[in-house]
């Protein structure tokens, strides 16, 4: 398993003061230096915390040390002000994984997968613009079969499972929900693999359940950044960045 750390939250931080103090660019350097697979941007047309700029700049990052960057974002997000416009991101940016989340403006974060029969044919144009580019494609979806299903027939290469409802059964104790939350994975990871998809996995994940994860079956890559910067104020950021190394590849 793979681990590419999302720092939207050092640029919430940032321009919570209007300056560049965090730096983006100093923390994804740090990541990189203590041996992180990947960086993640999910930046949203009101630029709350990563900008358009933050994306390209990142991902010439990403390209200049080897490491994969990873482009999150609504595909139909136009532009609005400074920012560009999805589909121009993904150009300018020319990520190495584009993941493609039907989140909006009024949502806190990304609270749901794709919806089948959602924008079908724009979704397939979509990722028919992509081709050219060599980026893989990765759907955030609900941990069912049908969304599996509906990503190999759109033509993903990969397929994202939103893991908001396993983390949160974890976290209450619900035993119930957290059984039924992962074989729902499971059973996404089996036809996932049978269907030649690649599996990405985040939402919520963190140092208590990403063991629990790994017990589900063989997850590509985990997308985490809200739990880092949460641990980060515990633990330092360095300590927990190899904290969380170590968890994906299950060397506790």
């Amino acid at each position: 398993m793979k681990l590419s750390v999302n720092l939207n939250k050092i640029a919430l931080i940032r321009n919570s003061r209007g300056s560049n103090n965090p730096s983006l660019i100093d923390y994804a350097s740090q990541c990189i230096e203590l041996g992180v697979d990947g960086l993640t941007l999910h930046p949203r047309p009101d630029h709350r915390h990563a900008t358009s700029e933050d994306a390209i700049n990142l991902s010439k990052l990403c390209k200049d040390h080897n490491i994969e960057f990873n482009l999150e974002g609504n595909p139909f997000s136009m532009p609005d002000g400074a920012f560009i416009g999805f589909q121009e991101l993904c150009a300018q940016a020319n990520p190495h994984q584009v993941t493609l989340v039907p989140d909006n403006l009024q949502q806190i974060t990304s609270d749901h997968g794709w919806q089948p029969g959602f924008l079908d044919n724009e979704l397939k144009g979509f990722i028919g613009s992509l081709k050219d580019s060599n980026a893989r494609t990765s759907l955030f979806i609900d941990a069912n079969a049908e969304a599996v299903e509906y990503a190999d027939n759109i033509g993903f290469d990969r397929v994202e499972i939103y893991t908001g409802p396993f983390a949160k059964s974890l976290e209450e104790r619900d035993q119930t929900n957290l059984a039924l939350c992962k074989s729902n994975i499971i059973e996404c990871i089996n036809l996932a693999k049978q269907s030649m998809l690649g599996i990405n996995a985040g939402h919520d994940l963190n140092l208590d359940n990403l063991p629990h994860l790994i017990e589900c079956g063989s997850v590509d890559e985990v997308s985490i950044g809200h739990a880092i910067i949460t641990d980060a104020l515990k633990f330092g950021f360095e300590d927990t960045i190899m904290k969380y190394i170590k968890a994906v590849r299950n060397n506790y």
